[in-house]
């Protein structure tokens, strides 16, 4: 018997090999919960080569990990930035689940070309990385949560954020934008919803190997960063932060909503 048995998740950005989302969802689903799990249906030609290697499907392959640990499984694909397909996807759990208990909101634009001079970005690009962290936040978040509140059982809210939305660094405003937005979001939300027993929280991560650090390598650069940036000289697991999020959607963290939480190995004390 998990402590989730019965409860119903819907996990954003879940389509990757290594990644926090794909992580989340079979934390999720180890804890005895079915899983939604959402991803924009990337062109496979993208794909890094280990996903290759693999034969991985994206979001396809993700629900097959949650139904290995004999859980029920729902792949969607849609933008979360586009009211219209996350009416879609909350609709499909829905019908296809049965209920929602738990929003993970892990959805984000890739790192890539957003990681330049304020001066360089282009503004159609910071926009969209604010839209698909944020606005894809609140549009989740909105769509689930007259669920919850019908249901009467209370329910969990989990966005992932950033440590980069606690501590700015140069070439990073719109994803230091979008997190502290996320942040902002995830105090505001708490007050509002804590009447109905539902929590909410953000997960703050900091170097996490994952598919998203990739452009950095794992050679002499990614070595030295892991050594000068984090006190515990080593870079989080995406296994490890989809344990955290897991635990927080269970009784035992039942007291604790409006906070933004580090895993970050002691980069930022605060």
């Amino acid at each position: 018997m998990g402590e989730l048995d019965g409860k119903v998740a819907i996990v954003t950005g879940a389509g990757r090999l290594r990644g926090i989302g794909r992580a989340a969802a079979v934390a999720l689903a180890k804890q005895g919960a079915d899983v939604a799990v959402t991803g924009t249906g990337r062109d496979p030609k993208t794909f890094p080569e280990d996903e290759r290697r693999a034969g991985w499907r994206d979001v396809e392959s993700t629900a097959e990990q949650v139904r290995a640990q004999g859980r029920r499984a729902l792949p969607l694909t849609g933008d979360v930035a586009n009211a219209g397909d996350v009416q879609r996807m909350v609709e499909t759990t829905l019908k296809e689940l049965g209920r929602v208990d738990i929003l993970i909101n892990n959805a984000a634009y890739a790192r890539g070309p957003d990681r330049v001079p304020v001066t360089q970005l282009d503004e159609r690009l910071f926009r969209r990385v604010l839209e698909v962290k944020v606005v894809g936040t609140f549009l989740f978040s909105k769509a689930v949560l007259p669920t919850l509140v019908k249901q009467g059982e209370g329910g969990r809210i989990i966005n992932v954020s950033s440590i980069a939305g606690k501590r700015g660094s140069a070439n990073t405003s719109a994803y230091c934008a979008s997190n502290f937005g996320v942040q902002g979001f995830t105090q505001a939300l708490a007050m509002e919803v804590a009447r109905h027993g539902i929590t909410v929280n953000a997960v703050c991560p900091g170097v996490t190997d994952t598919s998203r650090m990739d452009s950095l390598g794992r050679g002499g650069t990614w070595e030295q960063m892991v050594k000068e940036r984090i006190p515990l000289q080593r870079a989080a697991g995406d296994d490890e932060v989809g344990a955290l999020i897991a635990w927080l959607c269970t009784p035992a963290a039942s007291y604790i909503t409006g906070q933004s939480l580090n895993f970050d190995g002691g980069m930022v004390m605060w």
